[in-house]
This record gives C-alpha cells, sequence and structure tokens, in this order.
C-alpha cells in the first residue's frame, strides 16, 4: 500500500505540491491528469523520491516516513527496489542489446544467474511484442518499440509499483497506441500502476482511479466513471480542451 498526507514541495517561491494527501490502491491503476504545470509530474517523482517534499508523511508498506526529517540513502534504495519509474526517454542503455537491457537489472540488483535473467527478459519481450527484436540495439528501434523495452525492464524487477510518467507523450499516434496496448495488458493483469498521461482517451480505458490536479492541489480523486460523469465545471472545462469536444469549424 501506498499513501501519502500532506506531501508539500516548493521550487524557490513556486508551491508544486501543496499539502497533498491520496492513497494509490494495490493491483490498481491510478491516472494523474491536470492542465501542464499542475504539478502532476512533480507528485510522481516524488513517490521515488527523485523530488524530495519538505514535509508530509510517506507511507509505503509498513514504512512511515516524515518528510520534514532527512531520509536514508538506505531508505530511498529499499522503496527503489520496490517501485520501478519509465520515463518519456526511454533511459535504455545503448550499448546493451534489448536483451541485456531488460536482464541488467535482474542480474546486478536482484541478483538472479544469468541463464534465469535472460529466460525472464526472453518471455517478457514476447509480452511486449518484441521478442524478434531481442539482439538489437536501442538505436535500431522506433520510439514506441524502445518505450515497450522501458516498460519490459521495469517488469523484469518484479516491483510492487510502477511509475510512468508521460510515457507516449514523445511519441506519434500509431507508436503511442502500440505502448498503450501494452499498459492496458499490464493493467487487466492486476500490475500496480501510477501513470501521468495526457491521453484521456487511454486514461478512461485503463485507470481505475483518477486524481486531477491542478496549482499543485488534487481538485478530483475518485473512480474513473465519476470523473468523466462530473458536474465538476472545472473538470468539464479540461476535458472539453483535452479531447477537442468544443472545437468548432
Amino acid at each position: 500500500m501506498l499513501k501519502i498526507e500532506n506531501l508539500t514541495k516548493t521550487f524557490g517561491n513556486h508551491q508544486a505540491l501543496d499539502h497533498i494527501s491520496t492513497t494509490f490502491p494495490e493491483n490498481k491503476t491510478t491516472v494523474i491528469v491536470g492542465p501542464s504545470g499542475s504539478g502532476k509530474s512533480t507528485l510522481l517523482r516524488s513517490l521515488n523520491f527523485l523530488e524530495k517534499p519538505e514535509s508530509g508523511h510517506y507511507h509505503f508498506d509498513d514504512l512511515d516516513i516524515d518528510l520534514s526529517k532527512p531520509v536514508s540513502s538506505s531508505t530511498i534504495l529499499n522503496i527503489r527496489r520496490q517501485t520501478e519509474m519509465v520515463f518519456q526517454g526511454y533511459n535504455l542503455f545503448p550499448h546493451l542489446s534489448v536483451i541485456k537491457n531488460v536482464m541488467e537489472g535482474p542480474i546486478y540488483v536482484l541478483h538472479k544467474d544469468r541463464a534465469t535473467a535472460k529466460k525472464e527478459a526472453a518471455e517478457l519481450l514476447a509480452k511486449v511484442g518484441l521478442a524478434e527484436k531481442a539482439d538489437v540495439y536501442p538505436a535500431q528501434l522506433s520510439g514506441g518499440q524502445a518505450q515497450r523495452v522501458a516498460i519490459a525492464r521495469s517488469l523484469a524487477m518484479h516491483p510492487e509499483y510502477i511509475f510512468l510518467d508521460e510515457p507516449t507523450s514523445a511519441l506519434d499516434p500509431e507508436l503511442e497506441l502500440e505502448v498503450l496496448k501494452v499498459l492496458l495488458q499490464i493493467a487487466k493483469e492486476k500490475q500496480s500502476m501510477i501513470i501521468v498521461t495526457h491521453n484521456l482517451a487511454f486514461a478512461k480505458q485503463v485507470a481505475d482511479k483518477i486524481i486531477f490536479v491542478e496549482d499543485g492541489k488534487i481538485l478530483f480523486d475518485g473512480s474513473e466513471p465519476d470523473f468523466f460523469g462530473t458536474n465538476n465545471q472545472r473538470i468539464l472545462d479540461f476535458i472539453s480542451a483535452m479531447t477537442f469536444s468544443d472545437l468548432e469549424e
């Protein structure tokens, strides 16, 4: 279970997170949406301690971390061993083949033997539709293929949660669809995921829970049907803008 209470984070005079509290259910997909600069990515990065909030409480399984105090590197490492982050930019090792990219973490972090790691990596590449790309290098992949390798690499670590920060924002629509289909399948398998996305059609299909963030505050925290069925005018305006439903010729 992952839960945060009263998270605050500032950058200079800008309040990026303003006393944010929420729970991210296990075996569910939580989608974070909101306008640009609202604090979505800061919130996600704070869950993996890529950003360090100034105050609040962070609960992960049996951990209760007071963020107003220094957090030890061992505590952060423990959390990162149970979570995985997938970025917009893939972050694959360019000098390693696709299958070795997926094998690297299990061998050097989880201390699996090479044969086991290779077998699991091959299975994961098949899962994301890239079995035939095992021996090529990242430079030979399309953006969508590279992002699917990044997802396979995160799954290889058997994390409790996978965090995805706008995983398809750099892709054209066809390549985006490749990645979104993979994520939908992973969601159906009950992998806990927290996804920041601009794609509301995808959010509607994949989300068990939606969090709407604006100006560092949570304005909505609830189910997908309640979000898209809301009477809240601010959210209705946001949905209209993101889906171009008010666009006139």
